[in-house]
């Protein structure tokens, strides 16, 4: 899954990112290759976080839904890659585990 996100740079701060198609995930770096690399990474944590809770993952829109919205109005449009296979295979043995663990106690 490739998710949108929008880089935005104001004087003497690094770089915020913002992931719309997923509520209050942000990110941020001291450089683009870093701000991607961060942006990869808090997407991974809050899809986690939805497969640990059973909740359904938001499926990512084209990036020209998000254009018209003023919040991101003057940002660098870039999108992050998400293999969701892989981390399905990762976060189910967890859940598994935690699972089971519940139900012996």
């Amino acid at each position: 899954m490739r998710y949108p996100i929008v880089i935005h740079k104001d004087p003497e701060s690094c770089y915020g990112v913002t992931v719309p198609d997923l509520p209050g995930c942000f990110s941020a770096g001291n450089t683009i290759e870093e701000t991607l690399m961060q942006a990869a990474e808090a997407v991974e944590c809050y899809l986690e976080g939805l497969l640990l809770d059973s909740e359904p993952i938001p499926n990512p829109k084209d990036i020209t839904f998000h254009t018209n919205n003023p919040d991101y109005a003057g940002g660098l449009w870039e999108t992050v890659s998400i293999n969701l296979a892989a981390l399905v295979r990762e976060v189910t043995p967890k859940k598994v585990v935690s699972l089971s663990k519940v139900s012996t106690l």
